[in-house]
């Protein structure tokens, strides 16, 4: 008859231990669920808030006192506010709502991107009594899908650009060749001229690129760096600025080259600019081009209203920049002066609502594309598109 009394004690240790194996796996539970980096929240059929942890406080800025007990609809926008009520139909049917992204409300009004996973909270005979939800903020990695969308319309929008210009830079060029290799020698420069700027914005994510880095880098190949002085105040240039400012340098240095100040033995070249101020008090940016050798300019360094380098220097790139530029040839000097408002020719930072790296985008020929979003960007008001022009000679 003792053998009862022993299998009683068997049976209590039993589920002593089996309390505690409980406890314990609770307990480890308990500490997963507060570590965690993603918020985990539970709430009952009627969307109210049960349990609370460190993460969710975190994401969205209410205490567990604060919390616990209040609706969920606390952080759901007024306008999404039928997604609880889909969500809860779906709960109560035995659903878990696979990964989704919504938008979700801080304490202090701002909202949050997030992916949300819910599953059903049932008790130990199967009844569904409430839902347990996940939330993993994912703004930040929206706001980087979305500066990759911008990026690739932006340089897909410039793509275009740059074949527009190439095109006019070939017909251009032929007209003006005498021979098969003096045309590949120029269309070859100028293609390479556009290159040198172009790889200056990929560095900067195609925000722009100083005037310095810019002269420094269209005048690097032409040599003579110890006659060549460049200064002036510190101007980063937008897109638009750093492509077409690019092809006027490349003119002048071309020029120089052959038939100026770096074709002499003592010739200089002084590049400065600096922000002044215009008639109308507007800042603008005043750049200057001198450069003095022996002697007067020859015959090919003369003013050629119709030829490519003055077509860029004189329309092309002053237009693209709102601007306005001159040019003058003497005995001994060639000097070209371009005239441009600050807030044209500078970067400007991008946002959500007006991406402005697209807003700085000038078409050179406007029917080489198809249209897009950027058309309504674009100013109306220009009387000829740059590419235009240097493709027709004006």
């Amino acid at each position: 008859m003792q053998a009862k009394p022993d299998n009683l004690i068997e049976l209590h240790s039993g589920g002593a231990e089996a309390q505690q194996a409980d406890m314990e796996a609770q307990a480890r539970l308990a500490a997963i669920v507060d570590s965690s980096s993603d918020a985990i929240i539970s709430k009952d059929l009627n969307s109210v808030i049960t349990t609370w942890n460190a993460a969710a406080e975190h994401m969205f800025g209410y205490t567990a006192s604060e919390a616990i007990g209040r609706s969920v609809l606390m952080l759901i926008p007024e306008r999404l506010h039928s997604e609880e009520n889909e969500i809860i139909e779906r709960i109560r049917s035995g659903e878990r709502i696979g990964s989704f992204e919504t938008v979700r409300l801080r304490k202090d009004g701002t909202t949050i991107h997030v992916s949300l996973t819910i599953s059903p909270i049932k008790t130990a005979d199967g009844r569904i009594i409430g839902a347990s939800k996940i939330a993993r903020d994912i703004t930040a990695t929206r706001e980087n899908e979305r500066r990759i969308r911008l990026l690739l319309r932006e340089v897909n929008h410039r793509v275009k650009n740059q074949y527009a210009v190439i095109l006019a830079m070939v017909k251009e060029t032929s007209r003006r060749a005498t021979s098969p290799e003096e045309f590949e020698r120029h269309v070859r420069d100028r293609i390479a001229a556009l290159s040198r700027s172009h790889d200056l914005l990929v560095l900067s994510d195609w925000s722009g690129a100083s005037v310095a880095e810019l002269v420094q880098e269209h005048l690097k190949p032409f040599g003579h760096e110890e006659r060549i002085k460049v200064s002036g105040s510190l101007l980063t240039l937008n897109a638009r600025s750093v492509q077409y400012l690019g092809m006027a340098l490349h003119e002048l240095g071309t020029n120089s080259a052959k038939y100026g100040a770096l074709a002499c033995p003592k010739g200089s070249i002084d590049v400065t600019w600096n922000i002044g101020t215009d008639a109308k008090g507007a800042s603008v940016l005043q750049l200057c081009w001198e450069e003095r050798f022996a002697g007067e300019p020859t015959a090919c360094h003369q003013s050629n209203p119709r030829g490519f380098g003055s077509i860029v220097l004189l329309r092309a790139t002053p237009q693209a920049l709102d601007g306005s530029a001159e040019i003058d040839r003497g005995t001994g000097h060639v000097r070209w002066q371009l005239t441009a408002p600050v807030d044209s020719v500078t970067a400007v930072r991008d946002n959500e609502d007006e991406p402005a790296l697209s807003q700085q985008v000038f078409d050179p020929i406007r029917l080489v594309r198809s249209p897009s979003l950027h058309d309504n960007m674009v100013p109306k008001t220009r009387p000829l598109e740059v590419g235009a022009m240097i493709a027709n000679g004006k």
